[in-house]
């Protein structure tokens, strides 16, 4: 099992910066895909960026390319989202979330543990 917990969240403007970071128990974290989600109000849980084990697979949603970066490091039991050029549709909650599967799945439904959430407010 793991238990994530997530930090860094905020109001920013648009156009701003921020970087989420999630912090994991556990011993195994390192076998576990990571990713990050977010939900807007009434709205589904949306999938944003995915990390693989090892880190050396990285994908992301195609409003995230190129403006969010997912990284990890196994040593510290953490990942990170970093967050730039940010946009007033980027307001929501994000979550971290991890995966027993190898590969980076992009459906809520896939992962097993999440955290509680960091709330992220982008004004324009």
């Amino acid at each position: 099992q793991v238990q994530l917990v997530e930090s860094g969240g905020g109001l920013v403007q648009a156009g701003g910066s921020l970087r989420l970071s999630c912090a994991a128990s556990g011993r195994t974290f390192s076998s576990y895909t990571m990713g990050w989600f977010r939900q807007a109000p009434g709205s589904e849980r949306e999938f944003v960026a995915g990390i693989s084990w090892s880190g050396g697979r990285t994908y992301y949603t195609d409003s995230a390319k190129g403006r969010f970066t997912i990284s990890r490091d196994n040593a510290k039991n953490t990942v990170e989202l970093q967050m730039n050029s940010l946009e007033p549709e980027d307001t929501a909650v994000y979550y971290c979330a991890a995966d027993r599967s190898s590969g980076v799945r992009t459906t809520a439904r896939s992962y097993a543990y999440w955290g509680q959430g960091t709330r992220v407010t982008v004004s324009s």
